[in-house]
């Protein structure tokens, strides 16, 4: 009877913890495996433990090319998401403006449309146009679809902003710039930040739409699948692996600062 009092208390905090598991399980496996030096091709069993592939991870012809090509389009797109997403967050909640509603909607349109429906109208588009598939196609496919889901972002947090705080630094004479760059900027930078990362994310993992409009050009995502059909490297799973410890570094980087911030505010 303890023992079942005992985990009726603490049954959210287990369901928390298997989830968790269960969501980590998969990286576990590419980070177990990114140890491993297959005899054949295929990096699917356990053979033996080595560390060749994280001495050398630029040994499969076109890996870090094509990482190299994912990352700088993932930081354009990024770039571009976010100062055009911010802005139209801040239209959609501070202005009045004929047919704002209908925008507002329109937003949401890409990310409940499938991926491969939006894939095929930018390759209709861009055909149409006689523009040439590449880099830049690629580039303004990714600033498409990673718009609506930083104007999300930004405009939660713009919404619960308070607006006397930007009244009361105008009582304090300051001009429209010096409000919005020492008063709601650095309000409205975690939304902007969540957006911008969640936008780096979705671009460097992007394959779908990449793939209709890539032309010749092969990005990271596409090597991978690419690699699947013929032998999976060891270096695949030390990018992944790598990635993943980078993200949870600036994960834990973030939160080291903001409580921080919090100890000097107290």
């Amino acid at each position: 009877m303890a023992f079942v009092n005992w985990l009726k208390r603490r049954l959210v905090v287990i369901a928390g913890l298997l989830t968790l598991a269960y969501l980590l399980l998969p990286v576990v496996v590419v980070a177990v495996f990114s140890l491993n030096k297959p005899k054949g091709r295929f990096n699917y069993e356990w053979q033996e433990f080595s560390t060749d592939a994280w001495k050398d991870p630029c040994g499969v012809s076109g890996l870090c090319g094509s990482l190299s090509l994912s990352l700088r389009i993932a930081l354009w797109a990024t770039l571009g998401a976010t100062v055009l997403g911010a802005m139209i967050a801040f239209a959609l909640v501070r202005y009045r403006f004929r047919a704002r509603s209908t925008v507002n909607s329109l937003v949401f349109l890409p990310m409940a449309m499938p991926e491969v429906v939006m894939a095929a109208s930018l390759l209709t588009l861009f055909l149409n146009l006689g523009v040439q598939l590449g880099f830049w196609t690629i580039l303004i496919a990714h600033v498409m679809f990673c718009l609506s889901f930083v104007v999300v972002a930004v405009k939660a947090r713009v919404m619960s902003m308070d607006p006397r705080l930007e009244q009361a630094a105008q009582d304090l004479y300051a001009g429209p710039v010096q409000t919005f760059l020492r008063v709601t900027l650095p309000i409205a930078a975690p939304g902007i930040a969540a957006g911008a990362l969640l936008a780096f994310a979705l671009s460097f993992d992007d394959f779908i739409i990449t793939n209709f409009n890539s032309g010749s050009t092969v990005t990271f995502p596409m090597f991978v699948w690419g690699s699947a059909q013929r032998g999976t490297p060891v270096q695949i799973n030390v990018v992944g692996t790598a990635m993943f410890v980078v993200a949870v570094l600036l994960v834990l980087v973030s939160m080291a600062v903001g409580n921080r911030r919090e100890r000097q505010k107290a």
